[in-house]
């Protein structure tokens, strides 16, 4: 999704019809941008309008440089957002009690399932390894950044990362009754 420099300008402008067209164009996006992190939808509309106060309120700024845009930018303050509620409500969802990893099972094909399928089992997964997930998968993290946001040891991403995965595997095939 791109928003086009006029807008951009009239944004920097503090122009309120300029601000409900941001608003129009961007908040189906990041309501599933929320959603990846938080479950509980109510969470996500207040994580939604705390983004929204804060793009409007520190529009000023946003600086566009190397290819970066306000969506980008409005995207790393919704993740941001969703990491301080679920650290707020789940401040155990990071904490990795065994040193252990499970056996590694084989990869599965994610292609075969529907966008919508895979969504819902994203939501099944426990809130630690769903946002680890989420970040390495989705927002392009390395395990040493994700570590960093969430205050977590390295290792612990990454065994986050594979005990997730094998779970969504575990749950996608559950829901196509067993086959694989």
């Amino acid at each position: 999704m791109t928003i086009d420099n006029e807008l951009t300008e009239r944004l920097l402008k503090n122009d309120r019809k300029a601000m409900q067209e941001l608003y129009g164009l961007t908040v189906r996006y990041l309501f599933a941008v929320c959603q990846r992190y938080v479950v509980n939808e109510e969470d996500v509309r207040d994580i939604l309008q705390e983004t929204y106060i804060k793009t409007y309120k520190n529009i000023g700024d946003f600086k566009q440089k190397d290819g970066s845009s306000i969506v980008s930018w409005m995207t790393r303050i919704a993740v941001n957002e969703s990491l301080m509620l679920l650290r707020r409500k789940h401040k155990d969802a990071f904490i990795e009690t065994s040193k252990e990893l499970p056996d590694q099972e084989e990869d599965i094909e994610v292609e075969r399932f529907s966008a919508e399928q895979l969504h819902n089992a994203i939501q099944q997964l426990p809130t630690g390894y769903r946002v680890v997930l989420n970040l390495y998968a989705f927002e392009d993290k390395s395990h040493k950044e994700i570590a960093q946001m969430l205050g977590i040891k390295e290792a612990s991403s990454a065994s986050q990362l594979h005990r997730a995965k094998n779970m969504l595997r575990k749950i996608l095939l559950k829901q196509e009754g067993g086959r694989q």
